[in-house]
């Protein structure tokens, strides 16, 4: 059976290290002895239920690490179930004890080190370039073995569409690129051209060659093809490592590129430099007859550059853009690699390893995400790669999938927050002390190593990470997020809950914070937003938006303004002008960027019901209401517009590649939604106005808790880049607890007041 570890440091891996004892590490680990029969066969139910409800219910309920986290601590709920009936008024003690069960369950499910295990998965191309790495490095059989291999492929039937093709993400129409990628896996792992579970790789073929063969695949998979053998450089843009010898004067320079864009094309420009390519296996020949329509020595690579398969082209190419790629392919790489001028492109190859192993360092072979690997697979470096691996790598009932990331302290900061709402220090202190101790020492303790602006990095010491610490990237709205909780615990009495962090450690929280904000008032999310955004019409991917250069973002803007504004009620006398002026500038920039239909589109979530929760936070926190704040009543109109039927809300990931509110077919409501909902309205004070919408929200996610203290899990929530979606498995607890608790807090315990008063 499959067994989560936490905080593991890989029995003593010498290539492995970490800055803080690996807090916050997660690691599957397969054991064939570990589980009863009982305990297996339970796995196993969830496994099959998985497959027959798969076209329903596309994300996981992430239940192997529950199961495991609720039987090792014995954990059953004591506290009867409650439901509120058709024409009840729901009473305190109702919703009060809603909530007790939800934070008694959400507690039992804290790791050993204070966070809270989770998956962040859903896109679907990330598994497929690292089987395809670890077959041509010859490693495939080390680092997967048996059980990992029909993990995998698990996790590739489950999530095949009913055309037989793959999405984009898990809730996406399939695409060209997750197809092929996938279809790839399944035959490294040892599938037939007709085999998998219910004729998939048969399926998965027939939907590519219908739609031409893989010849117009997106350029990251032709850069991945190429690699692999099944495409010839020639049929990609040039990505020439030259780009990171550029003079900083230029506007097109590494350092004002987005960092995951920078950190993305960084390796496939020093593998496009020595045009890479892997041992050319029976299996390789085989793929070249299976995914093209014509034998692979007579396809004209030159006229497949441009290629995108409809399906795939959400960001279509400017003829600029175009005239830029013919211009370097036809004049410039020639050039390039002939001498004298090969001499400029070693040269290259030099610098852009070095950049690349500086952050390979920087974040402990964890790297800004997972598609940013690139090494000698005989050296040390690739060994520290691989032994990072599992750090990626997370198990469900659906299988093995393959994370961006880790979520550690964002999903803990969230947590944390919910359970302090929910006002019960006296049940739960141990679990609240030790979520503290996590955030506290999961801080960036320092800036990156030597001369980090030469390596086009930002200051980091002071920040939280999206994961753990030694990921070491700061994140502006996970720092916010982090040092609100740290504030907030320090509130409270230490014996309870540990000792509060130490003021200079929070002052540089506020600094990471204040370098982060544009001119505009808005915070952007990694790095300062310095660069033109023109610069966007060079977005060389077709299936991403907003890519190339960073930019300000409400969620992380409304974040810094809660934070901030707590922070200068604590040390009002820390950098006062600097803080004043930020908060000001941020209230600006979420009221510029509101939408005509009174909401704020969400970047990291599903969408705008997401961004009007956490812009209607952060006025309110500037001291911004209903009466005084027409954003404020432009947003709550929206919100009340958008209620459901049942007094839930639901919104489509559709919303977020469209730019414009669709919501989710057959007027369902999706409960981590409703809580982002309810919480906007309580922020604005809509329970002094009308509590009737409170009411029926908080009606359908009392009777929505399951017998345990759970919810269950429903749509996909989370979004990325416009156009590709994440699974975040812990909101379906957090947000429906931390809504319930603010219900509590600011309508039920308000009437109930009332009522005593009368």
């Amino acid at each position: 059976m499959w067994k989560l570890k936490v905080a593991d440091g890989g029995n003593n891996d010498p290539y492995i290290f970490s800055t803080n004892n690996f807090l916050g590490r997660q690691v599957w680990e397969f054991d064939p002895d570990y589980g009863t029969r009982e305990e297996q066969a339970e796995v196993e139910a969830a496994r099959e239920n998985f497959w027959e409800n798969r076209h329903l219910i596309k994300c996981s309920s992430d239940l192997l690490w529950r199961m495991q986290f609720l039987r090792e601590k014995n954990f059953k709920q004591t506290i009867p179930q409650v439901k509120v009936g058709d024409g009840e008024e729901i009473t305190y003690e109702i919703a009060k004890t809603a909530v007790r069960r939800g934070a008694h369950f959400f507690s039992a499910l804290q790791a050993s080190d204070g966070h809270w295990p989770a998956e962040i998965a859903g896109p679907l191309y990330f598994l497929p370039p690292l089987v395809m790495c670890l077959y041509i490095t010859g490693h495939l059989d080390t680092v997967f073995p048996a059980e990992y291999r029909r993990e995998i492929l698990r996790y590739l039937y489950c999530h095949q569409n009913e055309d037989g093709g793959w999405g984009f993400h898990i809730e996406g129409h399939s695409t060209m690129i997750s197809t092929t990628l996938n279809y790839i896996c399944m035959r490294i792992l040892g599938e037939g051209p007709d085999g998998g579970r219910d004729n998939a790789c048969a399926r998965g073929r027939k939907w590519i060659r219908d739609r031409g063969g893989v010849t117009s695949i997106p350029s990251w998979g032709k850069t991945w093809l190429s690699i692999f053998g099944l495409f010839d450089w020639s049929g990609s843009n040039p990505m020439p490592p030259e780009f990171w010898l550029f003079p900083s004067f230029l506007p097109i320079h590494p350092a004002n590129m987005l960092c995951y864009c920078r950190m993305v094309y960084m390796p496939m420009s020093y593998l496009y430099g020595r045009r890479f390519v892997g041992p050319i296996t029976p299996l390789v020949l085989e793929l070249r007859e299976e995914l093209f329509l014509q034998p692979h020595n007579e396809i004209n690579w030159k006229k497949v550059r441009h290629l995108c398969a409809k399906e795939d082209l959400y960001y279509p190419h400017p003829l600029i853009q175009d005239l830029m790629w013919d211009t370097l392919y036809i004049c410039t790489e020639p050039l390039l690699t002939r001498w004298p001028f090969n001499k400029l492109r070693q040269k290259a190859l030099e610098v852009t390893m070095k950049h690349i192993h500086y952050e390979d360092e920087n974040s402990r072979y964890i790297t800004i995400g997972c598609v940013e690997k690139v090494e000698n697979p005989n050296g040390d470096y690739f060994k520290k790669h691989l032994a990072r691996i599992p750090d990626y790598i997370w198990v469900g009932e659906d299988g093995i999938k393959m994370q961006s990331f880790g979520s550690q302290e964002w999903d803990t900061a969230f947590a944390l927050q919910a359970l302090l709402a929910c006002n019960m220090t006296n049940e739960i202190g141990p679990t609240l002390k030790k979520g503290h101790g996590f955030v506290r020492e999961s801080q960036v303790k320092d800036n990156p190593s030597g001369d980090f602006k030469s390596m086009f990095r930002h200051i980091s010491k002071g920040s939280w990470t999206f994961a753990d610490q030694d990921h070491g990237w700061q994140v502006s709205d996970c720092t916010a997020e982090g040092l609100k909780c740290c504030l907030l615990f320090s509130l409270m009495p230490p014996e309870i809950v540990g000792a509060k962090m130490e003021p200079g450690w929070l002052y540089d929280s506020v600094n990471i914070l204040l370098s982060l904000q544009s001119k505009n008032g808005g915070l952007s999310a990694w790095e300062p937003a310095t660069a033109p955004k023109w610069l966007e019409m060079f977005n060389p991917t077709e299936f991403f938006a907003n890519t190339i250069v960073e930019h300000e973002y409400v969620e992380c803007t409304a974040s810094a303004i809660q934070a901030l504004v707590l922070f200068k009620t604590l040390y009002p006398g820390h950098r006062k002008k600097e803080v004043y002026n930020c908060l000001t500038n941020a209230v600006r920039f979420i009221e510029d960027k509101q939408m005509p239909n009174g909401s704020w589109y969400g970047s990291w979530g599903i969408c705008f019901t997401y961004g009007t929760w956490f812009a209607l936070g952060g006025l309110a926190a500037a001291g911004k209401t209903y009466n005084n704040c027409l954003a404020i009543r432009r947003g709550v109109e929206f919100l009340l517009k958008s209620q459901r039927d049942d007094g839930g809300w639901g919104e489509s990931h559709a919303s977020c590649p469209n730019e414009k509110y669709i919501p989710l077919e057959g007027n369902r409501s999706n409960l981590v939604q409703t809580a982002w909902a309810l919480m906007g309205l309580l922020h604005s004070g809509q329970a002094e106005r009308d509590p009737t919408p409170l009411h029926s929200a908080a009606k359908l996610l009392i009777n929505s808790q399951m017998e345990d203290g759970d919810f269950p899990q429903q749509e996909i929530t989370g979004s990325f880049m416009k156009n590709c979606m994440l699974h975040y498995a812990t909101y379906r607890n957090t947000f429906p607890l931390w809504a319930l608790a603010e219900y509590v807090k600011n309508c039920i315990s308000l009437s109930s007041l009332e009522e005593m008063l009368k």
